[in-house]
């Protein structure tokens, strides 16, 4: 036998609506980070830490080095293709896919194609989000192609984001 739900809770008039326009609202962070640029759509601090949704704006080469974390992650590709590795096997996913990364497996995800790829991102829990903010560049658009680093600057950067994973329940892995 079935023991009955639990009442739903009661509306918490403290959480608000969100709505994010990327192309038309300049004051949603755009951040630059692996040769991409994203966009913080909804952040944590918006959805009780339940998930973030980010806009991923990723050139042709970019994307981010092999990894893993804790927490799952969704991509659905709005414009373009690309190549997800997942565990080592790779998988091409093209405008209207959609590709669920389970926590803890090892993946990353790279645009192969010669034009420029745009994804929506799906993190649950949040807080990655924080992690780009903290190690990323800020980007002026969610359309803005990343200035190429300095060597100097990109191994400032690594090691920034190495030095910060942990934190944010990330571990770099090495191809």
């Amino acid at each position: 036998m079935n023991s009955p739900s639990p009442p739903l809770p009661p509306d918490d008039p403290q959480r608000a609506l969100v709505v994010a326009r990327p192309d038309q609202d300049a004051t949603l962070p755009f951040v630059s980070l692996a040769g991409d640029t994203y966009t913080i759509l909804i952040s944590g601090g918006q959805t009780a830490g339940r998930y973030c949704l980010i806009d991923m704006f990723v050139p042709p080469g970019g994307g981010p080095p092999p990894h893993r974390h804790d927490f799952e992650e969704m991509f659905t590709v709005l414009e373009g293709e690309v190549e997800v590795t997942f565990r080592g096997a790779q998988t091409i996913l093209k405008m209207g896919e959609t590709a669920n990364i389970p926590a803890n497996a090892p993946h990353h995800f790279r645009n192969v194609s010669e034009q420029p790829a745009r994804m929506l991102c799906f993190c649950s829990p949040a807080g990655v989000e924080e992690f780009f903010l903290s190690v990323g560049v800020p980007a002026k658009s969610r359309k803005a192609v990343p200035e190429p680093l300095k060597p100097a600057e990109q191994e400032e950067l690594k090691l920034k984001a190495a030095n910060l994973a942990a934190q944010y329940r990330t571990e770099f892995l090495h191809p």
